[in-house]
């Protein structure tokens, strides 16, 4: 067996993520949201899939983040674990589970992690959160970090536009990154900020930063299923690259068996009993 096939089934840990970004070897984490889409990123070689409330978006219609519960997240964790193998499950923590009250965070965080087998949560926020943070991290629940534009405060910023292009924000956010080191997070995404600014951060943290819309100085990247498979073509950012167009060949396929039905083209002989 090679030594690239045995990377491939290795089970992906946080440990795992620290030896990577030490090595220099780059971090691939996707979204997914079901058991069919997590079974086939996971086959693939993925290392993290990221159980995003994102959902809230692609997967329920919503046009913001803010609407999932905690109950909607495990069920879509739980899915997502089915149908993994490899990559480590990351499950976000939503909006409202975690914010203002300490308690109420680690309690939600267990649950999470109970009912969904996910194995990390995901929280948004630097020092607003840290007592949320250190409280879910002695529960021992691995912590994954959000900084940069961080969706769940949407009203707060007003506006989805780049986030630390000044320099007090910026140095809050390099602060904030090393306070999420310190206090014991494995990993972190930074989403939306100048590359200059993420790979700075970067090199200044021990754990890993994973970017989206971050540049390519960072130690991996992450996006949304939908709009990587062109599923979601209403979203078109900068930092978004296309990897297939999903979306104009499931409505081919779905008008062509439309149309085999109403020709009565579907069912022929042979796919009959």
């Amino acid at each position: 067996m090679s030594t690239n096939t045995v990377d491939k089934v290795r089970k992906v840990t946080t440990a795992r993520l620290s030896e990577m970004k030490r090595r220099g070897e780059k971090i691939a984490m996707l979204t997914a949201y079901d058991f069919s889409m997590a079974k086939l990123i996971d086959e693939a070689g993925m290392d993290v899939i990221l159980v995003g409330d994102s959902a809230s978006n692609v997967m329920a219609g919503n046009v913001t983040t803010l609407p999932m519960t905690v109950d909607q997240m495990i069920y879509h964790a739980k899915s997502v674990v089915k149908g993994t193998n490899r990559a480590l499950v990351v499950c976000d923590m939503p909006f409202g589970s975690y914010q203002g009250d300490s308690k109420e965070a680690v309690k939600n965080a267990i649950r999470i992690m109970k009912e969904s087998h996910a194995e990390a949560v995901k929280l948004e926020g630097g020092s607003e959160i840290r007592e949320s943070i250190e409280r879910i991290l002695s529960a021992g629940i691995p912590v994954m970090g959000h900084l940069g534009l961080t969706p769940q405060s949407i009203n707060k910023f007003g506006t989805y536009a780049v986030r630390a292009k000044e320099e007090a924000e910026a140095a809050k956010l390099i602060e904030d990154a090393r306070m999420l080191d310190s206090i014991g997070c494995f990993a972190l995404v930074l989403e939306k900020v100048p590359a200059a600014l993420a790979q700075k951060v970067a090199e200044s943290v021990s754990i890993p930063v994973i970017g989206i819309g971050a540049g390519g100085g960072v130690d991996g990247q992450v996006l949304v299923m939908h709009d990587m498979l062109g599923l979601n073509k209403g979203f078109s950012p900068k930092f978004l690259r296309r990897y297939a167009d999903l979306g104009t060949a499931i409505n081919e396929a779905v008008s062509h068996y439309i149309e085999d039905v109403k020709t009565s083209d579907f069912p022929n002989a042979s796919e009959q009993y």
